[in-house]
């Protein structure tokens, strides 16, 4: 009573009426069996095929890539015994057979079911070919196959149902996988279940020369197994039994290639457990390790999963678009979350979706900007999807470099996000380039130090960051905005601030905050003005301010230099920091600068 009390519903549902109507098959087979005579031949002759049936289940051939186990050669004593003894005989010799599982120590509950199915799957078959006379080579040829055909099926499918009910996976997609695995073995079965019953026609003697035979398929499926099990391990996760970071990188590989010679968009999505540190630190490694095999079952539902280490995997999502990879990964979110534990606590999980063609084409970029996504995902709250944008990859990267000694890589990620931001505006061509090449010149002009310099050129190329948010409708709209669209455009500086205060590279963000800080204090976000505003931040105010007007926009026409470094002088002092100013103009055009000086 306790073994039921530990078992799910939806399992019992599945094992009680399969054991009842095993057990009411079983009954009524010895009952028939026992009130029929019986000659000693006969008897000594099913004695044989039990003790060659209990050896058969106790010694199972293994075979890869069933998910219900190894096959027996007991097939081939059950199928000879109905066809030759009749349904009762078969059934019983099925059903005693099978309780030699209990010496390799199964649970006493599976070795019912199995004595179930099997016994019944006899009983069906011997009373499927009742009208056939063995007498008759044709319809002993046709006997044998039908019984076969139909023991096979119900076995395959009552062990398949309960595997899939237990691990919570789709029945089709295992039937697809067992009949795959089993149907080349089983199919030799049932021929030497044919000759096992011509030979014992003859003479039962005689059917002693299958022996051989048998034995050479047993060993052979075995060392089969042994090398594909080797090669599946060095392949296979040891704890989930997914495919390892090796398999994973092969398999796309192979996969990318397939797609491309096919014209199918092929999508890759990287899952990441949220805060998993807490839960190994909390409730224990074994907790932990448990966690990830349950995480690993449901991701098998979704594609081709992987485990890549520790708590991140991946899961291939063959012939996917976008959209539909959207939708898998979601599911995968939705479905992990609602997951039953052994505690209390819930799991999430956070990921990251690219996709072949539309975004990368080879298989490291693919996966980069995978696993960027996932970041930005899991920076961004977490427990949620997030498909590659440009924008999310670069600003991913950037943070991941930020505080790298690698200046050139932190500045490559920087230009890349600007030309993402730069493509949602209405400048012509880099505007966000174009502006930090020239506050850096303006800031080597006026006496900034190396790294100063540098990082004035960062922060002007991302100035424009919190533009990402903006609806491009107010972004390109060709006419004067109006007071709330202009609130919301006003609002990027601090948008670009929140993105990029994590950074944690010096003062970047604070300079992008106050870029559209006045001199005279009639600026924004917190109307600073002169010495108060950032240095850096006036630079860049005035080379983006000589940038716009020097391009054309959607609303005018670009004005020449001469024009827009008048503009700016009229506006020293009042909108721009006039040291700033000077400088601009004197790196663009000495004999202005020589004006403004006097």
């Amino acid at each position: 009573m306790s073994a039921r009390a530990g078992l799910p519903p939806r399992l019992l549902a599945v094992l009680v009426p399969v054991c009842t109507a095993g057990a009411v098959i079983l009954a009524w087979a010895a009952v028939s069996f026992a009130s029929e005579p019986h000659s000693s031949s006969d008897l000594l002759g099913l004695a044989a095929l039990l003790a060659a049936s209990m050896f058969a289940e106790r010694f199972p051939v293994p075979v890869e890539g069933a998910d219900a186990g190894g096959v027996s050669l007991l097939y081939v004593f059950v199928v000879a015994t109905t066809v030759l003894f009749g349904w009762e005989a078969g059934a019983l010799l099925a059903a005693v057979g099978t309780l030699t599982q209990l010496l390799q120590h199964r649970p006493t509950i599976r070795v019912t079911y199995n004595a179930a199915v099997f016994g019944g799957a006899a009983a069906l078959a011997g009373l499927s070919i009742a009208w056939v006379n063995t007498e008759d080579v044709g319809q002993l040829v046709l006997g044998v196959g039908i019984a076969a055909f139909v023991d096979y099926w119900v076995n395959l499918l009552l062990i398949t149902l309960v595997v899939a009910v237990h691990s919570r996976r789709s029945f089709v997609a295992l039937v697809r996988t067992n009949t795959i695995g089993t149907i080349i073995p089983f199919a030799l079965m049932a021929s030497a279940a044919l000759m096992l019953v011509v030979l014992w026609q003859r003479s039962a003697i005689l059917s002693a020369a299958l022996v051989g035979p048998l034995l050479a398929i047993s060993l052979y499926q075995r060392s089969t197994y042994r090398a594909l099990r080797a090669m599946r391990l060095a392949l296979t996760d040891p704890l989930t039994g997914l495919g390892n970071h090796r398999h994973f990188h092969e398999r796309l590989q192979r996969e990318l290639v397939a797609a491309e010679d096919a014209e199918q968009e092929l999508s890759l999505c990287l899952v990441d457990i949220d805060d998993f540190k807490r839960i190994n630190d909390q409730y224990g490694h074994p907790t932990g390790d448990r966690v990830l095999s349950q995480i690993a079952a449901r991701l098998r539902q979704g594609g081709e999963a992987f485990r890549l280490g520790g708590d991140e995997f991946a899961v291939l999502l063959v012939d996917h678009d976008e959209a539909a990879a959207l939708e898998a990964a979601t599911s995968i979110v939705e479905r992990l979350r609602d997951m039953e534990l052994d505690y209390a606590e819930q799991v999430t999980v956070s990921a990251g979706v690219a996709t072949f063609p539309v975004q990368g084409v080879g298989r490291d970029e693919l996966i980069r900007f995978a696993d960027s996504a996932l970041y930005w995902a899991k920076e961004h709250g977490k427990n949620r999807v997030r498909i590659y944008r440009p924008e999310v990859v670069e600003l991913a990267e950037l943070k991941k470099l930020a505080g790298s000694a690698d200046r050139a890589a932190r500045f490559r990620a920087a230009a890349s996000l600007a030309r993402a931001v730069d493509a949602r505006d209405v400048y012509e061509g880099s505007h966000s380039e174009r502006v930090a090449n020239l506050a850096a010149r303006v800031a080597e002009r006026m006496g900034l130090d190396k790294e100063q310099v540098e990082l004035t050129r960062l922060a002007a190329s991302l100035h424009d960051l919190g533009k990402l948010a903006v609806p491009e409708d107010i972004l390109r709209k060709p006419g004067p905005l109006t007071g709330p669209e202009r609130l919301v455009l006003e609002r990027h500086p601090q948008i670009g601030y929140r993105m990029l205060e994590s950074l944690g590279v010096d003062h970047v963000a604070e300079w992008v905050l106050h870029h559209h800080e006045r001199w005279d204090g009639a600026g924004y976000p917190d109307g600073l003005h002169t010495d108060d505003i950032p240095l850096s931040a006036r630079i860049i105010f005035v080379a983006d301010a000589f940038d716009a007007m020097t391009n054309d926009r959607i609303y005018r026409r670009k004005l020449t230099i001469e024009a827009a470094l008048a503009e700016l002088e009229d506006c020293s002092g009042s909108q721009f920091d006039p040291a700033a100013v000077a400088a601009l103009v004197a790196e663009l055009s000495p004999a202005v600068a020589s004006g403004v000086a006097s």
